[in-house]
């Protein structure tokens, strides 16, 4: 068995910073963590977001993330790994400015390393 430990801390680390760039309402960031074109499979609907820019300015003010300030990883377990591409199990919270819980949401994330870019290539989960 080959060992991934090197793309399982760069896939990790993709994932790390995607949380703090979306806590931090950073779109920029955000979508810097991201390869394109990247999957997102949610609320019925699957999302194809072929490049930066794409979410809308007010991302965080509206729908299900309105009464939303933070979330945070509960689980990251990785299914697969391979030297440019790992699979992770999820699971996160959103919260309230007060620290109660919207809610926990289990979700696959798929983190490709492109042109020596780990970016989030695909994700489908429960939440809204």
């Amino acid at each position: 068995m080959t060992d991934h430990t090197d793309a399982i801390a760069g896939a990790r680390k993709c994932l790390d910073d995607f949380m703090t760039a979306f806590n931090a309402r950073d779109l920029e960031a955000w979508e810097a963590t991201f390869n394109f074109p990247s999957i997102r499979l949610a609320s019925g609907t699957l999302a194809i977001i072929d490049k930066p820019g794409w979410h809308p300015k007010d991302t965080f003010e509206r729908g299900a993330l309105a009464e939303w300030d933070h979330s945070d990883w509960e689980r990251r377990e990785v299914i697969h790994a391979g030297p440019d591409k790992v699979h992770f199990d999820t699971c996160f919270a959103r919260y309230r400015a007060d620290g109660s819980t919207i809610g926990h949401f289990d979700s696959i994330y798929v983190v490709t390393l492109e042109n020596g870019h780990w970016g989030v290539k695909a994700r489908s989960s429960f939440a809204p």
